[in-house]
């Protein structure tokens, strides 16, 4: 790769960037012939920055960072590749800018990498070959990166950047899915901007970041969303902002969740070690496979206990140390990255009382942007100017939340779960009913058949007998019912059989045309919201909006939650479970906000196996559970006027 004052075209993976880079010349701007010896500075305007510097005649920069780190034990620091775009002012005219910075894993393309078998024999053993993964779960779309950053950001006065994560693209050290060698591989860049680290660049020449101000955000999709609050909880100094999107706060959330092995929505048999080996991209393919090794035996797909492992994974336990505002956003169909994962670091950053805000939508593992366009750049947009340029645009005085309901409308409110909801408990009664008072206790039995059918078939037409399922309704809802937070099951059961995985499945039945995770681009509707590069294919500065792909069905299942019955204690340590034995099971559901319509039923659906996420063992475990005793309980809103 080679250094150039030229511009690039749409960001993409791996040497493609910097040939588009190189492909552009360079032009001097309006801006800078105008003072050329002068000082250039921002234009700010109604209490925001304003399109004054030309993305055309961008600064292309690549530098390789000095980290903290020998990831891979070669004897030198570990370096991470970074490559920016500035104004040319930051060259010609003095002009120093923040940076808003994505760092991913993922420009240089993966590996195709073989999943773990999930079907399990008596022992927990695989029985199943390993299948081909092909692309893993967290790498989220495309566009997250190269569609607006450049385009909105860089004429505002914002140099943009991207960094290539350990292991991967120009980057040396090693992938860890997750790892502390990750997190301090992107804060070397931050360290970098700031003056603390050690850049060089493609000639080996000493680089210092010269025209920056030392203040960066950090954004991103998925993984891209992972590494700003891995990186935000070192307490770095100079990163001020960040904006994960559909990101972890907890890997253990991601692969696990109460003691048992869970996968990512519809990537079965994904783990840390499938991701890292996937990722891995830099040059040296052999210096890293002892690391990757050492991941697929300290991950323990054998019982999915919390571990130093996963703790290591863990940013939540130091979100007390995050410095930067803090913008959540996550789909509420999201179940690649659950909802949990949002939730969590949302709490989190309440208790510690670091600046927030949230976006919850009714997409899945998706870009919001294209789906509500003007006020998400309008409201990031913001959440730059004030952190990065202390701009007082009022930004933190907004309401802290915005949530998009059912019918794709966007309300505001001062927080989530809304103020004033409260728990509301419904016992699981032997008739198959949910009601607010117990009914006498009677014993039920279910017969696992997971292992071979999905859950979507075990929770349809709840009053029909299906033995493989115990199912628990209200009766027609008389008004509507909005259940935001987190769902709590509560059931004296045992097990008799060789699985340990209890299931518990919250569902909206009814007839009704609803969102699914997808998105579909409505190419009738183009909004030009940046400047292009004129003669650079995909530079325009402009794109289609998006609307959310529905069904119509007769149900939903609107969340679920996994707990493995050897960890009814501790999540940490594994409980022998003796056969028939009954126990008090008590787990969570993954969080969530979405109203129950007049006219619909709630219902719950106990199974024990989830095809789809859960280990698979052999089928015929049965599940007994004493109605009358067991409850689920709902965070439920207050009704709106």
């Amino acid at each position: 790769m080679v250094r150039s004052t030229g511009t690039s075209a749409r960001r993409r993976r791996g040497v493609a960037v910097v040939c588009a880079l190189v492909a552009t010349l360079a032009a001097p701007s309006a801006y800078a012939a105008q003072q050329p010896a002068e000082q250039a500075r921002l234009k700010i305007s109604g209490h925001e920055t304003q399109p004054v510097f030309s993305r055309a005649d961008a600064v292309y920069q690549q530098v390789d960072i000095q980290t903290e780190v020998d990831s891979d034990g070669d004897g030198r620091r570990d370096t991470v590749r970074m490559r920016i775009l500035r104004p040319e002012e930051t060259d010609t005219a003095r002009l120093k800018v923040a940076t808003i910075v994505e760092a991913s894993p993922y420009w240089a393309g993966g590996n195709d990498v073989p999943n773990h078998g999930v079907d399990l024999d008596e022992d927990g053993l695989p029985v199943a070959p390993q299948r081909a993964s092909g692309q893993p779960g967290l790498t989220g779309p495309a566009t997250a990166y190269s569609g607006y950053y450049d385009n909105y950001f860089l004429p505002r006065g914002y140099a943009v950047a991207q960094v290539d994560s350990l292991g991967t693209g120009g980057s040396t050290g090693c992938p860890t899915s997750g790892g502390r060698n990750e997190t301090l591989g992107a804060k070397a860049a931050i360290d970098w901007l700031g003056g603390r680290a050690k850049g060089w660049d493609p000639d080996g020449n000493p680089v210092r970041a010269d025209w920056s101000t030392g203040n960066a955000a950090m954004m991103g999709i998925s993984y891209n969303g992972t590494l700003p609050t891995a990186v935000a909880t070192t307490g770095v100094e100079g990163l001020k902002a960040i904006v994960p999107i559909s990101g972890i706060s907890s890997w253990y959330d991601y692969y696990r969740a109460n003691g048992g092995v869970v996968a990512p929505g519809t990537y079965q048999g994904e783990d840390t070690d499938v991701l890292a080996r996937y990722v891995y991209s830099r040059a040296d393919r052999e210096i890293c496979k002892p690391v990757l090794d050492a991941l697929e035996r300290d991950q323990d797909r054998a019982t999915g206990d919390w571990s130093a492992y996963w703790d290591e994974r863990d940013y939540l336990k130091d979100a007390g140390r995050i410095k930067a505002g803090v913008f959540v956003v996550h789909g509420l169909n999201d179940w690649n990255v659950k909802t949990k994962n949002a939730g969590r670091l949302w709490q989190a950053l309440k208790e510690n009382h670091v600046p927030r805000k949230l976006w919850l939508h009714q997409a899945g593992h998706a870009n919001p942007m294209p789906l509500r366009m003007e006020e998400w750049l309008r409201q990031v947009h913001h959440w730059f100017d004030y952190w990065l340029y202390d701009i007082d645009n009022g930004v933190l005085d907004e309401p802290q939340v915005d949530v998009e309901q059912a019918d794709f409308s966007w309300q505001q409110q001062s927080d989530w779960p809304a103020r004033g909801t409260r728990d509301t408990t419904l016992r699981l009664r032997a008739d198959g009913t949910l009601g607010r008072t117990a009914r006498p206790a009677a014993v039920q039995s279910l017969t696992d058949a997971g292992r071979t059918v999905p859950a979507e078939q075990l929770v349809a037409q709840p009053d029909a007998a299906n033995p493989n399922r115990l199912a628990y309704t209200t009766g027609v809802l008389d008004k509507d019912v909005r259940v935001n937070g987190v769902p709590t099951v509560d059931v004296r059961a045992s097990l008799s059989g060789t699985s340990p995985y209890v299931t518990a499945l919250l569902v909206d039945y009814g007839r009704d045309t609803r969102a699914t995770s997808g998105t579909v681009t409505d190419t009738s509707q183009q909004v030009c919201y940046g400047e292009g590069v004129p003669g650079t294919p995909g530079e325009t500065g402009c794109a289609y909006r998006s609307k959310h792909a529905v069904q119509t069905a007769d149900f939903k299942i609107v969340t679920r939650g996994w707990l493995d019955a050897r960890n009814r204690v501790s999540y940490a340590h594994q409980s022998k479970v003796v056969e028939g034995r009954e126990y008090r099971l008590r787990w969570d559901l993954q969080p969530q906000d979405y109203v129950f319509k007049a006219g619909h039923r709630l219902g719950v659906v106990l199974i024990s196996t989830d095809y789809d996420y859960t280990l698979r063992y052999p089928a015929g475990t049965t599940m007994a559970v004493r109605a009358g005793a067991g409850s689920l309980t709902l965070p439920v809103a207050p009704s709106r006027s």
